[in-house]
């Protein structure tokens, strides 16, 4: 199975909150900082892991015993000051105990999309090739699809997940520029006045400036769970606090 490569690409970040972390972080000290955070973090092993940053861009390289902790490894990163960008090239490689032949994988899958609650029968299309999992289908909403990919994630035997289920809510006459921005209004990790929501037809496009990762994701999140949105365009960028704090 192909090297699954993903790359996030972010802004300029600088630190905040004191004058050491509003200065520039340089690769070395991005490096340090990306390995003791991946030691931090207790849901990743982290041995067999490899790190190199250049130009703020974090590429991760080696190899994990499980999708699961590949998964993991990269949200960890995400959550780094100072990263701009990352590469995750780490491969999964499962040890005897976990061989599983995709038939088993398929049903297990197929068993926990059914026994969930929040997605509607039938809707998920599920193939397995080699351990990679490719979801199928069409659900009305965003977190039906974030459901269905975190229910086979964890999986025995899990490679990698490529979720192609598309979004068709139902058409109903709300404003949606307008639900959006209130929804960004009532939440406290979303600054409404940094964030613009420009609509066309059922598409959400996402533009400004935040300070984290989290709060971008969260932004697009909200976006997605207003009725009628068919698809978001996050362009938000990621820009840490330049200004010096004592």
């Amino acid at each position: 199975m192909e090297t699954e490569t993903l790359v996030f690409i972010n802004s300029q970040y600088q630190g905040k909150g004191t004058m050491e972390r509003n200065m520039a972080r340089t690769d070395t000290q991005l490096k340090t900082d990306v390995l003791a955070e991946l030691e931090y973090e207790p849901s990743v092993k982290g041995t067999d892991i490899g790190v190199l940053v250049k130009n703020g861009v974090v590429t991760l390289n080696g190899s994990v015993p499980s999708f699961s902790e590949k998964y993991g490894a990269v949200r960890v990163v995400k959550r780094v000051a100072g990263v701009k960008a990352i590469a995750d090239d780490i491969e999964v490689k499962l040890p005897s105990s976990l061989h599983r032949t995709d038939g088993d994988i398929a049903t297990e899958a197929a068993h926990q999309i059914e026994w969930s609650t929040s997605i509607p029968a039938q809707t998920i299309q599920i193939t397995v090739r080699e351990g990679w999992v490719t979801l199928e289908g069409q659900v009305e909403w965003w977190h039906q699809k974030q459901t269905a990919e975190d229910a086979v994630r964890y999986l025995a035997g899990v490679t990698g997940v490529t979720n192609l289920i598309s979004i068709k809510p139902e058409l109903v006459a709300v404003d949606v520029e307008a639900a959006i921005a209130s929804a960004f209004e009532r939440n406290s990790l979303v600054d409404a006045d940094t964030i613009t929501v420009d609509i066309a037809g059922n598409k959400v496009v996402l533009r400004g400036t935040v300070e984290n990762y989290l709060e971008r994701e969260e932004a697009e999140r909200t976006a997605w769970s207003t009725c009628g949105v068919f698809s978001v365009d996050n362009q938000i960028k990621v820009e840490w606090s330049s200004g010096f704090v004592e």
